[in-house]
Protein backbone atom coordinates (compact mmCIF):
# COMPACT_ATOMS: atom_id res chain seq x y z
CA UNK A 1 0.00 0.00 0.00
CA UNK A 2 1.63 3.33 -1.32
CA UNK A 3 1.54 6.50 0.76
CA UNK A 4 -1.71 7.56 -1.35
CA UNK A 5 -3.49 4.87 -0.77
CA UNK A 6 -3.10 4.84 2.91
CA UNK A 7 -3.99 8.50 3.07
CA UNK A 8 -7.57 7.72 1.16
CA UNK A 9 -8.04 4.42 2.58
CA UNK A 10 -10.77 5.57 4.97
CA UNK A 11 -12.91 7.57 2.60
CA UNK A 12 -15.48 6.55 0.14
CA UNK A 13 -13.83 5.12 -3.40
CA UNK A 14 -11.73 7.54 -5.09
CA UNK A 15 -11.34 5.17 -7.93
CA UNK A 16 -13.16 6.60 -10.38
CA UNK A 17 -11.31 9.85 -9.88
CA UNK A 18 -8.23 10.17 -12.60
CA UNK A 19 -4.41 10.17 -10.95
CA UNK A 20 -3.46 13.64 -10.83
CA UNK A 21 -7.15 15.08 -8.90
CA UNK A 22 -6.28 12.00 -6.53
CA UNK A 23 -2.65 13.41 -5.90
CA UNK A 24 -4.24 16.26 -5.85
CA UNK A 25 -6.68 14.92 -2.83
CA UNK A 26 -3.77 13.19 -0.94
CA UNK A 27 -1.66 16.74 -0.87
CA UNK A 28 -4.50 18.65 0.94
CA UNK A 29 -5.77 16.10 3.17
CA UNK A 30 -2.05 15.79 4.12
CA UNK A 31 -1.74 19.68 5.22
CA UNK A 32 -1.05 20.46 8.42
CA UNK A 33 -3.97 21.26 11.13
CA UNK A 34 -4.18 25.23 11.21
CA UNK A 35 -3.30 26.62 14.61
CA UNK A 36 -6.60 27.71 15.80
CA UNK A 37 -5.31 29.75 18.32
CA UNK A 38 -3.57 32.50 16.20
CA UNK A 39 -4.64 36.16 16.06
CA UNK A 40 -6.80 37.15 13.48
CA UNK A 41 -4.40 39.32 11.41
CA UNK A 42 -2.08 35.63 11.10
CA UNK A 43 -4.55 33.91 10.33
CA UNK A 44 -6.15 33.06 6.43
CA UNK A 45 -9.66 32.69 6.67
CA UNK A 46 -11.60 31.83 3.48
CA UNK A 47 -15.38 32.97 2.61
CA UNK A 48 -16.90 29.83 0.45
CA UNK A 49 -20.45 30.39 -0.84
CA UNK A 50 -22.66 28.26 -3.16
CA UNK A 51 -25.15 28.81 -5.81
CA UNK A 52 -27.93 25.98 -5.75
CA UNK A 53 -31.19 26.10 -8.21
CA UNK A 54 -32.95 27.08 -5.04
CA UNK A 55 -33.03 26.77 -1.19
CA UNK A 56 -34.98 23.25 -0.80
CA UNK A 57 -32.19 20.87 0.35
CA UNK A 58 -34.01 17.52 -0.42
CA UNK A 59 -34.75 18.80 -4.35
CA UNK A 60 -32.14 21.43 -5.39
CA UNK A 61 -28.67 20.60 -6.97
CA UNK A 62 -25.53 22.61 -6.33
CA UNK A 63 -24.97 24.78 -9.78
CA UNK A 64 -21.30 27.21 -8.57
CA UNK A 65 -18.92 27.62 -5.97
CA UNK A 66 -17.65 31.62 -5.34
CA UNK A 67 -14.52 32.25 -2.35
CA UNK A 68 -12.61 34.72 -1.73
CA UNK A 69 -9.51 34.85 0.97
CA UNK A 70 -9.19 37.21 3.99
CA UNK A 71 -5.40 37.26 4.40
CA UNK A 72 -4.11 39.34 7.21
CA UNK A 73 -7.31 41.01 8.01
CA UNK A 74 -7.42 42.16 4.14
CA UNK A 75 -9.77 41.70 1.58
CA UNK A 76 -7.75 40.55 -1.81
CA UNK A 77 -10.21 40.15 -4.81
CA UNK A 78 -7.41 38.95 -6.73
CA UNK A 79 -7.53 35.77 -4.27
CA UNK A 80 -10.83 34.50 -5.31
CA UNK A 81 -12.43 31.51 -6.77
CA UNK A 82 -15.95 30.76 -9.17
CA UNK A 83 -16.59 28.33 -11.01
CA UNK A 84 -19.70 26.32 -12.04
CA UNK A 85 -19.69 22.50 -11.15
CA UNK A 86 -20.70 20.95 -14.60
CA UNK A 87 -19.02 19.64 -16.64
CA UNK A 88 -16.81 18.57 -14.25
CA UNK A 89 -17.31 19.18 -10.64
CA UNK A 90 -14.45 16.51 -9.60
CA UNK A 91 -12.22 19.07 -10.52
CA UNK A 92 -13.33 22.21 -9.64
CA UNK A 93 -14.74 20.72 -5.93
CA UNK A 94 -10.77 19.78 -6.14
CA UNK A 95 -9.63 23.27 -6.90
CA UNK A 96 -11.90 24.51 -4.10
CA UNK A 97 -10.23 22.66 -2.01
CA UNK A 98 -6.79 23.67 -2.94
CA UNK A 99 -7.61 27.52 -2.90
CA UNK A 100 -9.44 26.73 0.69
CA UNK A 101 -6.42 24.55 2.09
CA UNK A 102 -6.70 23.40 5.66
CA UNK A 103 -7.53 27.30 7.60
CA UNK A 104 -10.91 28.07 8.73
CA UNK A 105 -14.02 28.57 6.56
CA UNK A 106 -16.44 31.16 6.55
CA UNK A 107 -20.05 30.87 5.28
CA UNK A 108 -23.51 32.39 6.00
CA UNK A 109 -26.01 30.08 6.92
CA UNK A 110 -24.10 26.52 7.25
CA UNK A 111 -27.48 24.76 7.41
CA UNK A 112 -27.76 25.60 3.85
CA UNK A 113 -24.22 26.02 2.41
CA UNK A 114 -21.85 23.65 4.41
CA UNK A 115 -24.80 20.76 4.16
CA UNK A 116 -24.74 21.53 0.07
CA UNK A 117 -21.06 21.32 -0.17
CA UNK A 118 -20.41 18.31 1.82
CA UNK A 119 -22.66 16.42 -0.13
CA UNK A 120 -21.07 17.46 -3.56
CA UNK A 121 -17.84 16.61 -1.99
CA UNK A 122 -18.79 13.19 -0.98
CA UNK A 123 -20.64 12.90 -4.27
CA UNK A 124 -17.69 13.28 -6.30
CA UNK A 125 -14.70 12.69 -4.28
CA UNK A 126 -15.51 10.69 -1.80
CA UNK A 127 -14.94 12.97 1.06
CA UNK A 128 -15.63 15.11 3.58
CA UNK A 129 -13.69 18.46 4.43
CA UNK A 130 -12.82 18.83 8.05
CA UNK A 131 -12.50 22.55 8.13
CA UNK A 132 -13.40 24.56 10.60
CA UNK A 133 -16.52 26.01 9.95
CA UNK A 134 -17.59 29.64 10.95
CA UNK A 135 -21.03 30.58 10.39
CA UNK A 136 -21.78 34.79 10.46
CA UNK A 137 -25.62 33.67 10.23
CA UNK A 138 -24.98 32.76 14.27
CA UNK A 139 -21.99 34.97 14.79
CA UNK A 140 -22.99 38.76 13.72
CA UNK A 141 -26.23 39.01 16.15
CA UNK A 142 -23.51 37.81 19.32
CA UNK A 143 -21.06 40.33 17.86
CA UNK A 144 -23.51 43.36 16.65
CA UNK A 145 -26.72 43.21 18.67
CA UNK A 146 -27.13 46.62 18.66
CA UNK A 147 -27.96 46.48 14.35
CA UNK A 148 -29.97 42.85 14.94
CA UNK A 149 -30.37 40.68 18.03
CA UNK A 150 -31.79 37.37 16.06
CA UNK A 151 -30.18 35.30 12.90
CA UNK A 152 -31.40 37.24 9.95
CA UNK A 153 -30.91 37.21 6.22
CA UNK A 154 -27.84 38.06 4.51
CA UNK A 155 -29.84 41.26 3.05
CA UNK A 156 -30.74 42.56 6.34
CA UNK A 157 -26.93 42.49 7.46
CA UNK A 158 -25.81 44.23 4.22
CA UNK A 159 -28.34 46.89 4.71
CA UNK A 160 -27.43 47.20 7.84
CA UNK A 161 -23.74 47.97 6.77
CA UNK A 162 -24.66 49.40 3.54
CA UNK A 163 -22.96 46.72 2.12
CA UNK A 164 -22.91 46.48 -1.87
CA UNK A 165 -21.91 43.68 -4.19
CA UNK A 166 -21.82 42.95 -8.09
CA UNK A 167 -24.45 40.50 -8.24
CA UNK A 168 -26.90 39.16 -5.81
CA UNK A 169 -27.18 35.74 -5.41
CA UNK A 170 -24.30 34.94 -7.25
CA UNK A 171 -21.98 32.38 -5.43
CA UNK A 172 -19.05 35.31 -5.98
CA UNK A 173 -21.19 38.33 -5.62
CA UNK A 174 -22.38 37.06 -2.40
CA UNK A 175 -19.22 35.65 -1.39
CA UNK A 176 -17.62 39.28 -1.51
CA UNK A 177 -21.09 40.57 0.93
CA UNK A 178 -20.39 37.50 2.97
CA UNK A 179 -15.97 38.33 2.75
CA UNK A 180 -17.10 42.12 3.76
CA UNK A 181 -19.08 41.13 6.87
CA UNK A 182 -16.47 38.99 7.88
CA UNK A 183 -13.92 42.04 7.75
CA UNK A 184 -16.79 43.64 10.36
CA UNK A 185 -17.31 40.84 12.80
CA UNK A 186 -13.12 40.81 12.90
CA UNK A 187 -13.06 44.07 14.09
CA UNK A 188 -15.65 43.72 16.11
CA UNK A 189 -13.77 40.56 17.79
CA UNK A 190 -10.90 42.37 18.16
CA UNK A 191 -12.49 45.10 20.53
CA UNK A 192 -14.69 42.30 22.41
CA UNK A 193 -11.32 40.07 23.10
CA UNK A 194 -12.76 37.37 20.46
CA UNK A 195 -8.73 37.93 18.83
CA UNK A 196 -8.49 34.11 17.05
CA UNK A 197 -10.48 31.83 15.19
CA UNK A 198 -11.41 29.56 18.34
CA UNK A 199 -12.95 32.48 19.68
CA UNK A 200 -14.98 33.08 17.03
CA UNK A 201 -16.19 29.84 17.01
CA UNK A 202 -16.57 29.56 20.35
CA UNK A 203 -18.74 32.56 20.46
CA UNK A 204 -20.76 31.08 17.83
CA UNK A 205 -21.35 28.41 19.86
CA UNK A 206 -22.93 30.10 23.04
CA UNK A 207 -24.68 31.92 20.75
CA UNK A 208 -26.17 29.15 19.28
CA UNK A 209 -26.67 27.76 22.58
CA UNK A 210 -28.89 31.05 23.95
CA UNK A 211 -31.13 30.88 20.93
CA UNK A 212 -32.10 27.14 21.57
CA UNK A 213 -32.75 28.06 25.05
CA UNK A 214 -34.67 31.30 24.33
Amino acid sequence: MNWLTRLLSNRSDTSALDAPLRETLAHWQALPRPDLGKAHFETRYVVVNTEATGLDLDKDRLLALGAIAIDGGVISPKESFYARLEPDPATVLTNLLTFAGAGPVVVFNAAFNRTMLERAMEAHLGITPDWTWIDLYWLLPALYHEHIDTPARLADWMRAFDIETFQRHHALGDAWAIAQLTIAALSRGLAQGVTSPRSLVDLERSGRQLRRQA
